[in-house]
């Protein structure tokens, strides 16, 4: 079993992904208003397939919840997980 780790880096604003250490993804986010935008998500190729997409997705929503911050899912893979994930729904800012 692979040591998986997500930790936010606020510098750059994004989620990164690790795999034993190694960088596998990232998701990168703006805030606006106290809400996040979840711009764009990725998985390095090598490790797709492995369910590190929705690990990253999982722990990056509930590091937000943790903090109290509503988000929104403009990236893709984010807005079809939440779809699936009903859990995640009152996560969601009504922005506009």
């Amino acid at each position: 079993m692979s040591d998986i780790a997500v930790r936010d880096n606020p510098s750059h604003r994004r989620f990164e992904l690790t795999v034993d250490g190694e960088w596998g993804g990232k998701a990168d986010y703006r805030m606006r208003d106290g809400v996040a935008i979840i711009v764009h998500s990725e998985i390095d190729p090598a490790l797709r397939g492995r369910g590190l997409g929705n690990e990253l997705a999982a722990r990056t929503l509930d590091e937000f919840r943790a903090r109290g911050v509503q988000v929104v899912p403009s990236c893709p893979f984010f807005a079809q997980f939440v779809a699936e994930h009903p859990e995640y729904e009152d996560l969601v800012a009504d922005y506009r």
